[in-house]
């Protein structure tokens, strides 16, 4: 192994690509500056000695995930990617998509106003297909707002991936109601949690401490580390190589970093 990449993560669980032209949401919270290409994206890993990567959907651009699926076929050997989907989706098309690199559907609920009801028959019948394909349900909420979502998703059997540390709650950090919720989820054998986008906490001490306390109650082989590329509206303010540091700040331990960003991705998205 070469001086590169013996001491960064072998998989990237957290970015997006896109291009400008492609169609926005109505209710998009954010317009991409430039095109943030597969090409782009496949020379950052590269330049940085990340091997693989698992895409999330972008919420900019609701379910229109065609560019996304379409970079994961053509990179089959190294990526995979989450989809947005609505519950009604086909079940024939979700086969499609999973033999295409699709592993999970995201719920990108954060400062969305109006949020389903996923207690319903037809959202438990979708979450039944999602189990019966193996992928797993990404939710991006609110610390604050956790509890409630977790415990209706643990009760169908998925499996559950938080995004970006469970978004603590401002002020609280580590003790957020949120992080609490996490540590119950992960404890019941179906939760792992994304030590990705540090920089959109409070600070990078809120990030450590709430990796530290993650760390201690779910262990490495419950975490994951993404870098969140491009930065959507970070776009000028942060870095890949920040990215990386911010990991090796907030799990100093090389063992633990090796397994969070090796051994246990390659587990749930690739072996």
């Amino acid at each position: 192994m070469s001086d590169k990449t013996k001491d960064v993560p072998l998989v990237d669980c957290h970015a997006h690509v896109y291009t400008t032209d492609m169609p926005l949401s109505a209710t998009a919270w954010h317009h991409p500056p430039a095109d943030a290409t597969i090409e782009q994206y496949i020379a950052t890993l590269d330049q940085h000695g990340v091997q693989y990567a698992v895409m999330a959907a972008a919420s900019l651009y609701d379910d229109y995930n065609e560019y996304m699926i379409e970079s994961t076929v053509k990179h089959k050997h190294r990526l995979r990617t989450t989809a947005i989907v609505k519950p009604s989706i086909d079940p024939y098309v979700m086969r499609m998509m999973r033999d295409d690199g699709v592993v999970g559907v995201r719920l990108q609920w954060r400062n969305v106003k109006s949020l389903p009801d996923i207690t319903t028959p037809e959202y438990r019948k979708f979450f039944r297909r999602v189990r019966d394909l193996d992928w797993h349900v990404h939710i991006n909420q609110s610390g604050e707002l956790l509890d409630a979502p977790l415990t209706a998703l643990e009760a169908t059997g998925v499996k559950i991936v938080v995004d970006h540390f469970g978004h603590p709650q401002k002020g609280k950090g580590a003790a957020c109601a949120g992080q609490q919720a996490i540590i119950r989820s992960v404890a019941k054998g179906r939760t792992w949690v994304k030590l990705s986008a540090a920089y959109r906490l409070e600070s990078l001490d809120i990030a450590e401490a709430c990796a530290r306390e993650l760390l201690k109650h779910c262990g490495p082989e419950r975490l994951l580390w993404g870098s969140d590329w491009p930065f959507a509206a970070f776009e000028d303010k942060a870095t890949y190589a920040d990215c990386v540091a911010a990991f090796k700040h907030c799990v100093p331990d090389g063992s633990a970093r090796r397994i969070i960003g090796g051994e246990t991705p390659m587990r749930l998205y690739f072996i």
